[in-house]
């Protein structure tokens, strides 16, 4: 999750907590966001974000940790994960992996980032939001040079 704009950059469905599903995801988010300068990555201390393979991912990246047994730290990200639950996931019976798949990418990508409007930023979408504020460092680009 971008803490700016609470949009989900990049997400992976998992039936474990093997770290190299937490690799892929922070590869997709790498190659969505053509990161080339370091980034501050947070998350909590589960094995998985401690991993050799983890802390190779993020080498260039600011890591960021929770404290122990402190979720309040994971706040946003928390909050999302019960919102998905809440606004979509509970109201089905999930069958299988692919069914599950299907759910969350039909809320990320059909939904979240694109129509849900969020408080936080006037009532816009993380996408919207996004580019109202591309469209203004544009705008102070043009504006100084």
């Amino acid at each position: 999750m971008d803490l700016y704009s609470r949009k989900i950059i990049s997400w992976v469905l998992s039936t474990t907590l093997e770290s190299k599903c937490v690799i892929e995801a922070i590869e997709k988010a790498k190659a969505s966001r053509n990161i080339n300068n370091p980034l501050v990555m947070h998350s909590d201390r589960g094995i998985q974000y401690t991993s050799a393979a983890y802390q190779e991912a993020t080498k260039n990246f600011i890591n960021s940790y929770s404290k122990k047994a402190y979720p309040w730290d994971n706040a946003c990200i928390e909050s999302f994960h019960a919102l998905i639950k809440r606004e979509w996931l509970n109201r089905f019976k999930i069958l299988d992996y692919n069914h599950a798949h299907r759910l969350v990418f039909n809320y990320i990508e059909a939904f979240y980032n694109t129509v849900r409007i969020h408080s936080h930023y006037g009532y816009l979408s993380p996408n919207q939001y996004e580019i109202v504020y591309k469209e203004g460092l544009n705008k102070l680009y043009l504006t100084a040079g």
